[in-house]
């Protein structure tokens, strides 16, 4: 083996020639050579999270679904509520106008409060209908925000549940906390804070 080898990268420098100067340089063992490609000879790894862990998750889990799936029973059930107190808010009205119960002094102030009491029913459950469904579609492209707000949704639904509507709201309690469970959770907090690329 001579020093003076022009291919032995660890020899000593030819004569006359200072090291790192005059030929070119051949990479050691181990360089690849030629030009080469992002991620050439090795298989595509999967996105890694920014502060570590196992790869982002891809699709939805289970529990996230599930969740996702009572939300929407619970606008299922709110099509259902305010129907059904529309229906009574007209019907106490309209008997409110009957003629042997005009007479009636005591009869016309209870419909009366009760038929604004149903109507008020009626606004609030179709408003928190509309919030119901807008908080069920950001299920597949919320984040953090949208997680600690269906929360938020799930309890106060749980405790409305007991309170005032204990009997018929019993399966909004029900709902509200198997998707604060759902939601709540480490899976659920890992979907909604999942990077997206």
């Amino acid at each position: 083996m001579s020093h003076g080898d022009p291919n032995n990268p660890y020899g000593a420098p030819q004569q006359g020639q200072q090291p790192g100067y005059g030929a070119p340089q051949q990479p050691g063992y181990g360089y690849p050579q030629g030009p080469q490609q992002p991620g050439y000879g090795y298989p595509q790894a999967p996105p890694v999270p920014q502060y570590g862990g196992g790869p982002a998750m891809t699709s939805m889990p289970g529990t996230v679904s599930a969740a996702r799936a009572l939300m929407w029973v619970i606008v299922a059930l709110q099509v259902i509520g305010v129907a059904l107190f529309a229906i009574a808010a007209a019907t106490v009205s309209a008997h409110k106008d009957d003629n042997d119960l005009q007479d009636n002094a005591d009869f016309q102030r209870f419909a009366d409060q009760s038929t604004g009491v149903l109507w008020a029913f009626v606004v609030f459950g179709v408003a928190w209908m509309i919030f119901a469904i807008v908080l069920a579609t950001k299920f597949k492209s919320g984040g953090n925000g949208a997680r600690i707000t269906m929360l938020v949704f799930a309890v106060i639904t749980a405790i409305a549940g007991i309170y005032p509507f204990i009997i018929v709201g019993l399966v909004h309690t029900v709902l509200g906390i198997l998707i604060a469970v759902f939601v709540g959770n480490s899976t659920g907090s890992a979907w909604f804070n999942r990077p997206r690329y």
